[in-house]
């Protein structure tokens, strides 16, 4: 408790005190800013709650600390500023009640307990007094102390009820289980799975939201996990709980796709905080479902499911309402290249074969290798071992190429408009085919990277389809 002692020696805590009891009400910091001190986590902002007009008490103490502006947010009976560069965000307590088909409640003012009774958990109905006579004095009706330090996830009230009334409030459980390192009360877990069904009414925006939350977790497969033994996954998303799961066929069984997808995501995390860097873990089989044939005498395959999940990935993101941007396209990248790497390892590693690598995954090559190391499991220890000596060999082939060639972000020395220019002639098919051919001679490492080579080997392949130097 010493952290939340020491944080609300801030002098604007005692100024909302005292500006609260000029107003004749009581003021309160509040929810997720108690339970971050505690636990010792960085904060950015600050919950402010009183039993009365939130708006006027903020106005009120940004006047005292001459912040420059107040944001009002009237619909929701908010305001905020920016002190010392936190975000303090003050509001009215209030009572809430839902009706079945939205998450959205009728709100009317209320106590300090009915703002603490709505709260999704009990580590989250924390307040703090911030009044004079018992300034810092915790208030926790439903032991959320004790929540936090047992590292349990419940609810204040009854789970079913809690669940039912925001259904986000179930995605938000899983994700503080994925950031905290905690676990949901048995009792709250079951309600989630009984209440699975109304994720439904939740917009698309606010859960996937959650989900990069969990994905960016510290424990994102754990996140994975409590959302599929939740019933969650199969609703919020549908095509990486069909990787779970082995048939065997002729006593011939494939590994479980969705597990191992897990342990790729998790040793990604180990090595990266980049989000669509894990997005692309979670991505990287996911074509395997409609891929798997079994072949007599071969066994499982997946035939393809690189290119297919590459195609998935604009539809998955489409629908998920993420980015369809540049951040989209990497990630479609990292799936069509993920075995490119693995093949490698597999066979006698030519520069050529390098340098196609290093081009087509340009500078996002060493996220590339991140993931493909991460994909390297599997309960045969000699084979783990063969596969990451390999690995280490073919990231040692790329630091020399890559040195000698320089391929990464490729431009070709000589491009089409000096093809055109030195030919006096407009864009044709000639120009084309002289281009690829000056790219595929470097590739292949048939001519150097650099422009009196590329040059000469433009001049020869003019030749060849009868172009002349006017």
């Amino acid at each position: 408790m010493m952290n939340l002692k020491q944080f609300l020696s801030h002098p604007l805590f005692r100024i909302i005190g005292e500006e609260a009891r000029e107003m004749g009400v009581q003021a309160f910091a509040i929810g997720g800013f108690v339970r971050d001190l505690i636990l010792e986590r960085p904060i950015e902002d600050v919950d402010i709650v009183c039993d009365g007009d939130g708006v006027e008490l903020a106005e009120r103490c940004a006047s005292r600390v001459q912040a420059t502006r107040v944001n009002v947010y009237k619909r929701f009976g908010t305001a905020q500023f920016v002190h010392d560069g936190l975000d303090w965000e003050f509001v009215g307590a209030r009572k809430e009640s839902y009706s079945k088909d939205s998450r959205n409640p009728q709100v009317e003012p209320g106590s300090l307990e009915d703002d603490q009774r709505r709260r999704d958990f009990t580590m989250n109905a924390l307040a703090v007094s911030l009044q004079s006579a018992n300034f810092g004095e915790v208030v926790d009706p439903f032991d959320g102390l004790k929540a936090i330090a047992s590292g349990e996830i419940k609810t204040p009230l009854d789970p079913d009820t809690t669940y039912s009334d925001d259904p986000l409030r179930m995605m938000r459980a899983v994700r503080f289980a994925a950031q905290l390192g905690f676990h949901i009360e048995e009792g709250s877990f079951e309600a989630i799975s009984r209440n699975a069904h109304r994720i439904s009414i939740v917009s698309q925006e606010r859960i996937t939201t959650e989900l990069n939350k969990i994905i960016a977790s510290a424990n994102p497969g754990k996140g994975f996990r409590l959302l599929y033994h939740s019933g969650l996954l199969k609703l919020v998303f549908p095509e990486m709980e069909a990787l779970h799961g082995v048939e065997y066929v002729d006593g011939k069984g494939h590994k479980d796709n969705f597990f191992h997808t897990l342990e790729v995501l998790e040793g990604v995390a180990e090595h990266s905080d980049n989000l669509w860097l894990r997005w692309a873990a979670i991505m990287h089989d996911i074509a395997k479902p409609p891929t798997k044939r079994f072949q007599p005498g071969i066994g499982w395959t997946f035939h393809g499911h690189e290119d297919m999940g590459s195609r998935m990935v604009p539809r998955i993101f489409k629908r998920m309402r993420l980015p369809m941007d540049h951040k989209m396209r990497y990630v479609k990248k990292l799936v069509f290249l993920h075995l490119r790497p693995i093949a490698l390892t597999k066979e006698t590693i030519t520069d050529s074969a390098v340098r196609r690598l290093v081009f087509e995954a340009g500078e996002d090559i060493d996220d590339l290798m991140i993931l493909c190391r991460a994909d390297i499991t599997s309960k045969n220890e000699k084979k783990v071992k063969r596969y990451l000596a390999n690995y280490e060999k073919v990231l040692e082939r790329i630091e020399v190429v890559e040195e000698k060639d320089r391929i990464r972000n490729f431009q070709p020395p000589v491009t089409g408009e000096d093809i055109m220019e030195h030919y006096g002639i407009g864009p044709c098919r000639e120009i084309g085919v002289i281009k690829q051919a000056i790219k595929d001679g470097i590739l292949e490492g048939t001519i150097p990277n650099e422009r009196d080579a590329a040059w000469e080997f433009m001049i020869q392949k003019g030749q060849e389809l009868g172009l002349k130097h006017p």
